[in-house]
């Protein structure tokens, strides 16, 4: 028994106002989108979303939600495909750039959002100019935003394992580096990036100033619109993303844990 630790009792306490305080809030958006204007509670706000007659007027959110499950994408294809190689590689050949690198990589989440696209609205004129203005482009600030994030949860895959041995003796046996990095360490840092991946998603679906200061239709921004007119759908449409998230970290865990299993 370990004497410094907390009692049992204040354990069911701590867990039941940390439960608590995030339970309140979505229980109550929850109760507030079964308020029916009639009296009472019912799903009438809920079937509202699928009735054509007021399909115009949430349309922006789903167009929007589109928008952001693309951003969601092209972020998550930022951050496997250039953040987790470059780590790799700092851990493997450039071990003293680390500190540099790490700095770097968390400086983003000391700055404000509404400093960033103070420095970012210059570059987006060019990247429009180029690439266009849609809203995909606005990946290339999240993934900014989410270093931190994904940083951390890939940093800790790879302090879990030992990537010089496994590199060193997939070489040894004639493997490329390509070979090495995608069925070799890959696996072994799976659990990391999943977790990166799923702070990449949350973050891009509940992301607003960055969007909003560069004027893009996004999850956020369209919710903003639509509560002028429908107060319901938005708070309908919040409940939802949280779920999705929810069931995301829930296959996300299934998939780390099967990643265990078959390493035992």
């Amino acid at each position: 028994m370990n004497r410094l630790g907390p009692s049992l009792a204040t354990r069911w306490v701590i867990g039941i106002l940390v439960g608590a305080f995030f339970a309140i809030p979505l229980l109550s958006t929850l109760i507030f989108t079964l308020r029916d204007p009639a009296g009472g509670l019912s799903l009438v706000h809920w079937i509202r979303l699928f009735d054509p007659a007021s399909a115009a007027a949430i349309k922006p959110i789903w167009t929007a939600l589109g928008n952001s499950l693309i951003l969601a994408l092209v972020t998550v294809v930022i951050v496997l495909l250039l953040l987790a190689p470059t780590m790799i590689l700092l851990n493997l050949r450039f071990p003293k750039l680390k500190p540099a690198f790490e700095f770097a990589v968390l400086l983003p989440i000391s700055i404000p959002a509404i400093v960033l696209v103070v420095g970012l609205a210059p570059i987006y004129l060019q990247i429009g100019r180029t690439l266009g203005t849609g809203t995909w482009t606005l990946a290339f600030a999240y993934g900014i935003t989410v270093l931190p994030f994904a940083f951390r949860s890939i940093q800790a895959s790879i302090d879990a394992a030992d990537l010089k041995t496994l590199s060193e003796a997939a070489r040894s046996l004639g493997a490329s580096w390509p070979t090495v990095v995608l069925k070799v360490l890959a696996p072994n840092l799976r659990q990391g990036l999943l977790a990166a991946s799923l702070i990449s998603i949350a973050v891009v679906l509940g992301e607003f100033t960055i969007a909003s200061l560069l004027n893009r239709p996004v999850f956020q921004t369209a919710m903003v619109v639509v509560q002028k007119q429908d107060p319901y759908a938005p708070a309908i449409f919040t409940l939802l993303a949280l779920l999705f998230v929810f069931l995301l970290l829930l296959v996300i865990g299934r998939a780390a844990r099967g990643t265990r299993k078959a390493r035992s």
